[in-house]
C-alpha cells in the first residue's frame, strides 16, 4: 500500500516525541500519550520517532527483542489513530546524523551537566550499575538530538521531565554562542508542558510492563478480563454490603477513561455498599473490552500488512534525512568542519 508522509514545509509549529520499542503497549499508553499524538496530527507538523538506539542503554543485552518490538509499537500507533499522512513517523538508527549530531555536541558538551540530570544516580539505584554506562551517561544528549535534527519547536513533556529539556537548551545556547557567530544554527526546543495520565496497573501502582500490572493493548478480550477481576480495590470493602472509597479503588480511577459517565453513579454504588467489587469490575471489563475493540481491531489489520507499516516506517525516515541532512551542512559550516 502506497503512503503518503507529511510535507516538507509547514506553518503548524514542529513538534517531536518518541517511544523506546520495549515491549508491548498498553492502557497507560494509550490514554495518556497516543491520543495527544492523535491530536498533534492535526495542530502540529509532528514527528514520532521509534527510538531504538534509546532502547540499548539499558536493554543491550536483547537486541532481538528491540528489534521484534519496533514495527509492533507504530502498529499499534497507527491502530490508536496516528495518521502518517498528517505526521512523520521514523527509525532513529536509521538517520545516521543523530549519533553523527550527538558526537559533535558531545565535544562541547560538560560531564557535570549529564551528572546532574535527576534520573541518572536514581535510574542506575532502580535499575543496576550495569546500566552505568558511557551510553546511559549520555541518554540526554541523544535525546536533545533527536529533537535538533528534525529542527523540533516544541517538545511534549510532563513536569518532571522539564530538567531533561532545560539540559538540551542549555547545550543549544552553548553550541549558537561558540559556533552561532550571532544567528541561531540549532533551535532551542520549548516545552509544551503535559499533564499525562496516571494510569494505575492491576496492583495500584502506576501501570507499567516492569510491573507486570499492566493491561496490554495487544491483549485479547479475555486475557484484560482475567486482569480486570485479579485487579485489587479497596482493602477495606471486603464484601459486598460494606461501604467503600472510590477514590482510593483503581478499578474507579480506571472508569475515568474508559467511561466517565459512569462514575457518579459508581462512586453512589460504592460508599453505600449497593455495589459490590465483583460486579464493578465485571461491568468494567465489558466495558474496557468494548472501549479497546476498535483499536484492537484496526491492530489486526496493520498486523496483517507488515509491508504497510515498513513503508510507513521508511517514507518517515527518508523525509527526516532530508530535513537531517541540512542540519547537519549548518552544523559542519558553522564548525568550520566544511
Amino acid at each position: 500500500m502506497t503512503t503518503t508522509t507529511a510535507p516538507l514545509t509547514s506553518a503548524k509549529p514542529r513538534v517531536m516525541s518518541g517511544m523506546r520499542p520495549t515491549g508491548g503497549l498498553h492502557l497507560g499508553h494509550l490514554v495518556g500519550v497516543l491520543t495527544q499524538w492523535t491530536a498533534f496530527c492535526d495542530t502540529a507538523d509532528a514527528f514520532f520517532e521509534i527510538a531504538d538506539l534509546h532502547a540499548y542503554t539499558t536493554g543491550y543485552e536483547n537486541p532481538q527483542a528491540i528489534r521484534d518490538a519496533r514495527n509492533e509499537m507504530v502498529a499499534v500507533w497507527l491502530a490508536a489513530g496516528v495518521d502518517p499522512k498528517k505526521s512523520t513517523i521514523f527509525l532513529q538508527s536509521a538517520v545516521p546524523e543523530i549519533a553523527e549530531l550527538q558526537a559533535l555536541l558531545a565535544m562541547i558538551t560538560p560531564v557535570s551537566w549529564l551528572e546532574r540530570v535527576p534520573t541518572w544516580k536514581g535510574q542506575i539505584e532502580e535499575l543496576g550499575s550495569h546500566v552505568a554506562t558511557y551510553g546511559f551517561l549520555g541518554y540526554p544528549l541523544l535525546q536533545l538530538c533527536d529533537i535538533a535534527i528534525v529542527r523540533g519547536e516544541r517538545v511534549p513533556v510532563g513536569r518532571d521531565q522539564v530538567a531533561h529539556l532545560e539540559f538540551g537548551r542549555e547545550v543549544v545556547r552553548r553550541f549558537n554562542y561558540l559556533y552561532g557567530d550571532g544567528s541561531e544554527v540549532l533551535v532551542e526546543p520549548q516545552p509544551t508542558l503535559t499533564e499525562f495520565a496516571e494510569v494505575p496497573g492491576t496492583d495500584g501502582r502506576k501501570m507499567s510492563k516492569s510491573y507486570n500490572n499492566a493491561i496490554l493493548i495487544a491483549d485479547d478480550e479475555e486475557t484484560t478480563t482475567k486482569k480486570v477481576r485479579s485487579m485489587i480495590t479497596d482493602p477495606q470493602k471486603v464484601r459486598k454490603g460494606d461501604p467503600g472509597r472510590p477514590e482510593v479503588c483503581p478499578v474507579f480511577a480506571l472508569w475515568k477513561f474508559v467511561n466517565p459517565l459512569k462514575l457518579d453513579g459508581i462512586a453512589e454504588g460504592c460508599r453505600s455498599g449497593a455495589l459490590g467489587c465483583v460486579a464493578d469490575k465485571t461491568d468494567f471489563a465489558e466495558q474496557l473490552n468494548a472501549y479497546l475493540r476498535p483499536v484492537r481491531e484496526r491492530l489486526a489489520v496493520f498486523r496483517d500488512d507488515p509491508a504497510q507499516v515498513e513503508a510507513i516506517i521508511e517514507e518517515g525516515t527518508a523525509r527526516t534525512r532530508e530535513i537531517a541532512s541540512s542540519v547537519m551542512l549548518d552544523v559542519k559550516r558553522a564548525m568550520k568542519l566544511l
